[in-house]
């Protein structure tokens, strides 16, 4: 697959705030969470240093934001504009995340809106929820499913 992680710079922010507002309002309306324009434009700054620029043929067409701990790896965003969803992406990036997990050694460990049918994608990854919140699932990658 043609995707490339590029460092995201200070230039990407405006993608970056367009991408979150496409992909996330609805989830998050849904959930009965209203966030302003200074809401969302924090979220995409909210380690900002762990956020790569996802490309496909040399265009923009989404985010995966991480951060590692000791312990483990946390996705703190992964999102793909509409127009691509579908096409195999997210699937090539949790292979991605997954890979660098064991190569670390470390768990790796996301949170899902539990409005955002994204969640089934990272069931289909070997992701399972380990807890939840009043508006989010926890998940932990028990498994890898190329080992199934």
């Amino acid at each position: 697959m043609d995707v490339e992680l590029v460092k995201a710079a200070d230039v990407d922010i405006e993608f970056l705030f367009q991408l979150r507002k496409q992909t996330m309002v609805e989830h998050l309306e849904n959930a009965g969470l209203y966030l302003s324009d200074k809401d969302h434009m924090s979220r995409v700054k909210f380690h900002f240093d762990g956020s790569y620029i996802v490309t496909q043929s040399n265009e923009k067409v989404g985010v995966l934001k991480y951060i590692k701990t000791d312990k483990t790896i946390e996705i703190l965003q992964l999102q793909v504009l509409p127009e691509h969803q579908g096409k195999g992406i997210g699937k090539y990036l949790l292979e991605y995340m997954t890979s660098l997990s064991r190569s670390l050694n470390k768990e790796l460990i996301l949170k899902v809106l539990k409005e955002n049918p994204a969640r089934y994608l990272y069931e289909r990854n070997g992701f399972n929820v380990i807890d939840e919140d009043q508006y989010e699932f926890h998940m932990k990658q028990v498994y890898n499913h190329l080992d199934l």
